[in-house]
């Protein structure tokens, strides 16, 4: 049966036949954009385990990092779907929290571009907040406990 879930209005469906690797929330001010001021929850999957229906809008663009990312979302509703990496290959497709049928799946288990973050932004201080991208040094200071 996998994992499922979808759009707002019900028109992109998907299924996904592996267990997260991963979950995060990212300040990138891409991400800002895609999700109108806040943070992208994101739960990470192997790209060749997610399987989606129905029609899908696709924005192939160059993201902060510097990688080709594609993202994927719903041309009628709108609603965000997915972000993969095109260039380098052999990264996890990041699939939007927020579309699971089951949200409680995964929480995440650290905070990405946490320097592109808004002073009123509210971190967890609990989770380790990177700088930049996954593997950049972490943030010190009054929000992450330095």
């Amino acid at each position: 049966m996998g994992i499922r879930g979808g759009c707002l209005c019900g028109q992109v469906r998907f299924t996904i036949e592996a267990d997260p690797v991963g979950a995060r929330m990212c300040w990138c001010r891409d991400c800002q954009r895609i999700a109108s001021g806040s943070a992208t929850v994101n739960i990470l999957f192997p790209e060749e385990a997610v399987h989606y229906t129905g029609e899908m809008a696709r924005l192939s663009m160059i993201a902060d990092s510097g990688n080709s990312v594609e993202r994927g979302f719903c041309p009628k509703c709108g609603s965000q779907m997915f972000s993969r990496t095109v260039e380098p290959k052999g990264q996890p497709m990041r699939v939007r929290a927020g579309t699971l049928d089951d949200p409680e799946l995964i929480a995440p288990t650290a905070i990405i571009w946490a320097d592109s973050a808004p002073s009123w932004a509210p971190l967890d201080p609990k989770l380790p907040h990177h700088a930049k991208g996954p593997g950049s040094p972490l943030k010190q200071g009054p929000r992450n406990g330095g």
